[in-house]
């Protein structure tokens, strides 16, 4: 039986995405230089609680000594004009009080902590050696929900130690899971690929429940993965999945082969259309010879960090919106789909639903289609749909967080947690 939600934690949860954040960006004039000013902000925007990378297998799992992490830029320049990649300079944490001060500050301000980990897809490739990258590939595939479920229940009891564990929301096993190297060595078509990751997604749910039967633990998914629904465990306290509808990105990212490998780059569209003045051929732009393994520990692709760096974001903006008319009615369509879908789900499992993250997809840091009108209107109908259909929990967007310039629009992330929590 599903373990239920304490009577402790909010009615319904207003998520904002800090994920690796927190960590990568703590130096003087970052965004998470100061934790009580990010909380402080986060509750007038009418969030109580942040969704987190708690790098579990790194502080529990490695046996590599964290007192002193450092961690930086990827390196070259490159990820200056990335979402999430534009670390400003090297900083240097002792991990796991910054864990506690995270927590510690939660606590003073009210707020709750989704536990997360993004190491199999990206957080590594932010430290300035590879230990810790090593330290993840050298866990057998089948073996890695396992591990990371053990690792949560570490840090559960090391957050109970230091009485804090009643901060914690739940534990998602991993970011995306079919999207991470969790599915490492499975069947590549998306679809195959949930319904093979179940049985080490139903192993690494039983060793945390064997550790913590009292505490949430959640499946966390890319997108809502119609058609495989059948993959997903009926084991998990929490369901966690994150509809990015994409549509007229979607048509981008396809038109100019940005995750498609196995095409030819076309260098010289993308430099008609969407590049900025002096930008170099993507051959030319690459990590300085010691940091090369760092585009091995990030899911994200090198063409894609390429056209997000070196794009004009009017030019990238414009030619979205040059066709979204197109797309918005099956954005809209495949947003109330995906969220009906989940929800119906989660019914039938008996669970809570969270959307974690969505709406439209990975757009440079510095375009605004998403925090523009016609990703606002995304935003607002996506948070109604949540409510609608009774989701526990949800993000305004994921771009609303205080790494993204979209923190700065106060109204919109207070108009629709109000309308959540209110619903």
């Amino acid at each position: 039986m599903p373990t239920a939600p304490p009577a402790h934690l909010p009615a319904r949860l207003t998520l904002t995405l800090w994920d690796f954040t927190w960590y990568t960006r703590t130096g003087p004039g970052e965004p998470f230089a100061d934790l009580d000013r990010a909380f402080a902000e986060a509750v007038e925007r009418g969030y109580n609680t942040v969704r987190v990378c708690a790098m579990p297998y790194l502080l529990f799992g490695s046996g590599l000594d964290t007192t002193a992490l450092r961690l930086g830029p990827l390196g070259g320049g490159l990820g200056q004009r990335t979402r999430w990649y534009d670390v400003r300079a090297g900083t240097t944490i002792d991990a796991r009080a910054r864990l506690l001060q995270l927590f510690e500050a939660a606590r003073r301000h009210d707020c709750f902590v989704v536990l997360s980990s993004w190491e199999y897809q990206q957080s590594p490739s932010f430290a300035t050696d590879p230990a810790w990258w090593d330290a993840l590939r050298r866990v057998e595939p089948e073996r890695r929900a396992e591990a990371l479920a053990e690792a949560l229940a570490d840090l559960v009891d090391f957050l109970a130690a230091h009485g804090l564990a009643d901060r914690v929301v739940c534990a998602e096993l991993h970011n995306e899971a079919q999207g991470s190297l969790l599915a490492e060595g499975l069947d590549p078509d998306r679809t195959r690929r949930v319904v093979a990751l179940r049985p080490r997604l139903e192993r690494g749910i039983e060793a945390f429940k064997k550790r913590h039967p009292d505490h949430l633990v959640a499946l966390d998914y890319a997108g809502v993965p119609l058609g495989a629904l059948r993959g997903v465990p009926r084991t998990a306290d929490v369901l966690v999945f994150h509809p990015y509808v994409y549509g007229v990105l979607g048509e981008l990212n396809e038109t100019f082969a940005v995750r498609n490998r196995d095409r030819p780059f076309p260098q010289q569209a993308v430099r008609r259309e969407l590049l900025r003045a002096g930008a170099p051929d993507l051959a030319e732009w690459t990590l300085p010879p010691a940091d090369r393994w760092k585009l091995a520990a990030t899911t994200v692709g090198q063409r894609e960090l390429y056209l997000h760096d070196w794009c004009d974001p009017e030019r990238f903006d414009a030619w979205l919106y040059d066709r979204y008319a197109l797309h918005r009615p099956l954005m809209e369509e495949r947003l109330r789909t995906w969220i009906a879908a989940a929800a119906d789900r989660a019914a039938e499992t008996g669970v809570p639903l969270v959307l974690g993250e969505g709406w439209v997809g990975y757009t440079p840091l510095h375009g605004t289609f998403e925090e523009g009108p016609a990703g606002a209107a995304l935003c607002r109908l996506a948070v109604a749909e949540a409510a609608r259909t009774g989701a526990w929990g949800t993000v305004v967007c994921s771009n609303a967080a205080p790494h993204h310039p979209m923190w700065a629009d106060v109204a919109l992330q207070k108009a629709c947690n109000e309308a959540f929590r209110a619903a």
